[in-house]
C-alpha cells in the first residue's frame, strides 16, 4: 500500500513537472486562437475534432516551449520569473525534458496528419521550428527576435482555418495579420515591465534601448496597424459588420493605452497595456464567432 502511494506520488510530482515544462497557462491561450480560426472556417462544427484539434495543439505548442527552455536553462537562472522553473531548478533534466518535448512533438505530428491535414501538420512543425530553433537563440541578438517570434505566434488561428478546410488564402492570412501586429505591443509591455532582469539576462526584447517616450512610440506605431486590419474579416466576407466595429473599437482603446504610455512612460501604464492586450484579442476572436458570416 505504501508503495502504491509513493508511484502515485511521484507520477503527480513528474506531471506537475511537465506542466510547468509546457507553460500550460500560455499553451491554452495559443489552443484557443487555433480553435477560433477552426470555428470560424467550420460549416459544421465537429466536437470531437475541436478535441483533437485541442490535444494536437497543447502537444505542439508544449514542445516548442520545452525546446525554449532547454535553450534558455542557463540564462533563466538570472531572472525572478524564470528561476523557479524546473530546469534551473534541477527539477527535471535536460534529457527528459527533451524526451517529453520528442513525444508531444510526434503525437502533435501524427493527429494533425491523421485527423486534419498535412498542410494544418506542416504549419504547426514549421512554427516550431521557427519558435524554438530561430527565435529562441535570437532573443540575445536583438528586436531582430521580436519579429521573427511573432510569425509562429500568429499561426494558431491559421493553422485552426487550414486544419478546417485543407486551404490558404487571404482569410487565413488575415487572421494571422491580426495576431501578427498585436503581439507586438503585447511582448514589448512585458519587455518594459521585466526591462532591467532582461537585461541582466542579456535579452533585448525592447524596440528601444530605454524606457522612454521613443520606445513607447515605436509601441503605439505597431498597435496602430489593429485598427484598419480589425475591419478586413469583414470586408472578406468572413464576418458581419457588428463585429468589424467592435474590432476598431477595441484597436482604438488599445491605441489609446499607448498614447498613455508615450505620455507617461511608467510601469503602471505598461501593466495596463499588458492586460489590455490580453482583454483585446480574445474579446474581437469571440466578437467574430458572434458575428460569423
Amino acid at each position: 500500500m505504501e508503495r502504491v502511494v509513493l508511484v502515485k506520488e511521484f507520477v503527480a510530482e513528474r506531471l506537475a513537472v511537465y506542466v510547468e515544462l509546457i507553460k500550460l497557462k500560455l499553451t491554452l491561450a495559443v489552443v484557443f486562437s487555433g480553435v477560433f480560426g477552426y470555428c470560424l472556417a467550420s460549416d459544421t462544427i465537429l466536437w470531437w475534432k475541436i478535441a483533437v484539434l485541442v490535444i494536437a495543439s497543447i502537444a505542439i505548442t508544449g514542445s516548442a516551449n520545452i525546446i525554449n527552455q532547454i535553450i534558455e536553462k542557463d540564462s533563466d537562472r538570472f531572472m525572478k520569473r524564470t528561476a523557479v522553473r524546473p530546469l534551473p531548478t534541477g527539477r527535471a533534466t535536460v534529457a527528459e525534458a527533451a524526451w517529453v518535448s520528442f513525444l508531444l512533438f510526434s503525437l502533435s505530428v501524427f493527429l494533425f496528419i491523421y485527423v486534419f491535414n498535412v498542410r494544418a501538420a506542416a504549419l504547426a512543425v514549421l512554427s516550431l521550428l521557427l519558435y524554438g530553433f530561430v527565435y529562441t537563440p535570437l532573443k540575445k541578438q536583438g528586436q531582430i527576435a521580436v519579429f521573427i517570434g511573432a510569425l509562429p505566434g500568429a499561426f494558431p488561428p491559421m493553422i485552426g482555418w487550414v486544419a478546417a478546410t485543407n486551404q490558404f488564402g487571404w482569410a487565413p492570412g488575415i487572421l494571422f495579420a491580426i495576431q501578427f501586429f498585436w503581439q507586438f505591443p503585447h511582448f514589448w509591455a512585458i519587455g518594459w515591465l521585466a526591462f532591467d532582469e532582461y537585461k541582466k539576462a542579456g535579452i533585448q526584447m525592447m524596440p528601444g534601448k530605454a524606457k522612454d517616450a521613443d520606445t513607447a512610440f515605436r509601441i503605439m506605431l505597431y498597435t496602430l496597424f489593429l485598427v484598419p486590419i480589425g475591419w478586413l474579416p469583414y470586408m472578406l466576407g468572413m464576418t458581419g459588420i457588428h463585429s468589424a466595429f467592435v474590432a476598431m473599437i477595441g484597436g482604438i482603446l488599445f491605441l489609446a493605452q499607448t498614447f498613455h504610455l508615450m505620455r507617461t512612460c511608467t510601469d503602471k501604464a505598461a501593466l495596463q497595456m499588458m492586460f489590455g492586450s490580453l482583454i483585446y484579442l480574445p474579446v474581437v476572436q469571440i466578437v467574430y464567432l458572434l458575428d460569423k458570416v
